[in-house]
């Protein structure tokens, strides 16, 4: 079975970046349909992943991603300037695919730029699976790959498994 994956600009090309991550869930019982509404409204995030707080649309009254969508939020301890880089709704037989570049303004010493991207695919067997990876450049990041226990890794699993039982509670 083929499997589908994240697109990467040359830039942030994993394994080419200061820091990377990946985490993925394949859950029984879920569609994208099911997951889609949760992720693509970043409004919902705080109430099932406690690591994203002060969210902020430059277009105020807009609630959900679109293509280009400009938005700010903090999450693990950085205010966080972004901006949609992929916007591909579900639809039967392709994936669903949200990106963005998110960056923290600085010199040097502290700028981080990121893209953060998501895929979710319906699998056989009534199976989502959910990837979520980041790719990070800046001396924060450099700092980020070398704690353990990995801080990017374990926040972004409790994003998954957050996501995941805000999707049940909602069936």
């Amino acid at each position: 079975m083929k499997q589908n994956a994240i697109i990467w600009p040359e830039e942030y090309l994993p394994g080419t970046t200061d820091n990377y991550c990946s985490n993925e869930v394949i859950v029984k019982g879920l569609t994208t349909l099911d997951i889609w509404p949760l992720l693509n409204d970043p409004f919902q995030w705080p109430n099932y992943y406690a690591n994203s707080s002060d969210i902020e649309f430059e277009n105020n009254g807009q609630t959900e991603f679109s293509g280009n969508t400009r938005f700010r939020f903090k999450t693990f301890g950085f205010p966080i300037e972004a901006e949609i880089t992929e916007h591909v709704p579900p639809s039967a037989g392709e994936p669903a695919r949200i990106a963005w570049h998110g960056w923290a303004e600085g010199d040097a010493d502290t700028r981080l730029d990121v893209i953060h991207a998501w895929l979710i695919e319906d699998l056989s067997g009534g199976r989502v699976r959910i990837l979520t990876q980041e790719s990070q450049i800046g001396k924060p990041a450099l700092a980020l790959a070398t704690q353990k226990p990995n801080p990017m890794i374990n926040g972004h699993q409790d994003w998954l498994d957050g996501l995941i039982a805000a999707a049940r509670s909602k069936q």
